[in-house]
């Protein structure tokens, strides 16, 4: 993980920082702040419906929307990945975060460094003070020094520092990874949505035929003089109805491939030829795996963002309180300096002034304590953030669970609702061409048998959008990007002609959130890091990764 997290350097390009860094060592101290901890999360220790035998605590699935047994949602899902573009800008902002993560380590070295050079003509005024003590009253003065001041990180502000951009770096990650959760669901969501209103337009149409063949037996019996006219306008009129509801579902019906379109970054229009496949609502297995609820605190990437996002604000604590003490300075000035340009290299040209130094607010006391507890609130608005985003995750893995399960049972119940409002259709129109009932049992009849066909549509899709949404409750998705860059290949060609990014293109794969360490603590870091800091060391009693 460490690999992907920091630059690469061979060791021999470090010894000519060792006597920095022993300097640093014996003039640096202790890291103020807290250091975070991973925090108490509230999590129930089994789910409500755990009784259910079709619901078990196993793995839950790695690439779940195979369960629907449907190779176009497959498809979709994986040009979807490859193309959404707010997962691509999610991929950016790692790459944005590990540069503002080399920012950090670099300012642990001298964070002040000019070369710099001037060519000056001055004419001092013959009127002034103290002329007559000037040997020339016009003269040049040319220089070219460098200069350099470097605060010594006492107090682990620079540390802290670092941490906290390790943390956001880290949370970069969990976000990214929560997008492609959003995402694989998303696009399983406007799937079903899509086939749904596909199932809705054939049972209209189905409708419509039946609806048809009854206004011709209504205008039979009328022509006969057997029944009123009353009998075929009914008709018509439930005809008329049926139709009207086909533009709204077709409405739907596109607006679904529009979302599909925007979703796989392609201008609406562009899904049609992905739709191949029997137009029906996707359904899989009646049974899941959900696993225990306390591996939603691993699997959630939102839960790992919002934990790194508290150690960031953590860190920042101690860059507060850093503030209250005396900050130390190294300071240094080289250079040359003549007043004529041939003898600028000259023996006896060369100026130098190096010494330490120290700056203290002591005046700003209230002011500086009043940062550090704006900042210790801002950290505690983070805890709170963290519990209620366990607590959001674990009622949306509830809510859909049952949702899931008792959508199940009306589907059911309507299957053999369904079943029954055909035989009474075909019952009413027997018994209305014999004479036994009146044309109202009839109309009666076909709108109940459309109504009941409708909602076991709805409840068929609702079983699909409720398994859906209980895996994006169980944090599944991300797994789709193993192997496979953050920022397509093309975009990191283009990132890498117009601007040098160093060895942080082409972008490595990173772990996922469910592997992420917590970051580093800065009382575990040395005082000194090389500005392309290989490997954060490990805290005492965690593991290398």
């Amino acid at each position: 993980m460490r690999a992907f997290l920091h630059r690469t350097s061979h060791p021999s390009d470090r010894t000519g920082a060792l006597p920095a860094l022993g300097l640093a060592l014996a003039l640096g101290g202790c890291a103020l702040g807290p250091d975070f901890r991973e925090p108490p999360a509230p999590v129930q220790d089994n789910w409500i419906e755990k009784g259910d035998r079709r619901v078990s605590n196993g793995e839950v699935k790695i690439g779940w929307w195979r369960t629907f047994r449907d190779p176009t949602l497959d498809r979709l899902v994986q040009t979807a990945a490859e193309q959404n573009l707010p997962v691509q800008i999610a991929g950016l902002r790692i790459l944005e975060a590990r540069a503002q993560f080399g920012v950090a380590v670099g300012q642990m070295f001298p964070q002040q460094q000019e070369g710099s050079g001037a060519g000056v003509w001055d004419k001092i005024s013959e009127r002034a003070a103290n002329k007559a003590n000037l040997p020339k009253h016009a003269f040049a003065d040319y220089s070219i020094g460098f200069d350099a001041t470097w605060e010594i990180d006492f107090w682990g502000r620079y540390r802290r520092n670092v941490e906290a951009a390790e943390a956001r770096m880290m949370a970069t990650i969990a976000d990214y990874d929560s997008a492609l959760v959003s995402l694989t669901a998303e696009v399983a969501r406007s799937y079903i949505t899509l086939r749904t209103y596909e199932t809705l337009l054939q049972i209209a149409h189905q409708n419509v035929t039946l609806q048809r063949e009854g206004l011709q037996i209504a205008e039979a019996r009328f022509r006969a003089g057997a029944t009123s006219e009353l009998d075929v306008v009914q008709q018509r009129a439930l005809l008329e109805n049926t139709l009207a509801s086909i533009p709204e579902q077709e409405t739907g019906l596109q607006r679904a491939k529009n979302a599909l379109s925007v979703l796989l970054g392609q201008p609406p229009g562009g899904v049609d030829s992905l739709l191949r496949g029997p137009q029906r609502i996707p359904s899989a297995s009646p049974r899941v795996a959900v696993g225990m609820p306390a591996e939603l605190l691993r699997r959630r990437p939102d839960i790992r963002a919002a934990e790194m996002n508290a150690a960031a604000e953590s860190a920042r604590i101690g860059i507060a309180e850093s503030d209250l003490y005396p900050r130390f300075f190294l300071f240094g000035d080289i250079g040359v300096q003549a007043s004529d340009v041939a003898k600028l290299f000259a023996p006896g040209s060369l100026f130098l002034s190096a010494g330490p130094s120290f700056r203290w607010s002591i005046l700003n006391y209230g002011r500086i304590a009043d940062a550090i507890r704006a900042q210790d609130a801002r950290f505690q608005e983070t805890l709170v953030s963290y519990d209620d985003t366990v607590l959001r995750a674990a009622r949306e893995v509830e809510d859909a669970l049952i949702g899931f399960l008792k959508a199940q049972q009306r589907a059911g119940n309507l299957q053999r609702s369904v079943a029954a409002a055909e035989r009474a259709v075909e019952l009413a129109f027997i018994q209305y061409r014999e004479g036994a009932e009146n044309f109202q049992r009839v109309l009666d009849a076909q709108a109940r048998l459309l109504d009941e066909r409708n909602k076991l549509a709805d409840t068929r899709a609702s079983i699909a959008t409720n398994l859906v949404a209980l895996y994006k409750a169980l944090g599944g998705g991300w797994e789709i990007r193993a192997g496979k860059p953050i920022v397509p290949e093309a975009m990191q060609a283009q990132m890498m002609r117009r601007t040098d990014w160093g060895n942080l293109l082409p972008a490595p794969t990173p772990p996922p959130a469910a592997d992420l360490p917590l970051p580093t603590p800065a009382g575990a870091l040395p005082p000194l890091l090389p500005p392309d800091f290989e490997a954060a060391p490990q805290p005492p009693g965690r593991p290398a990764d």
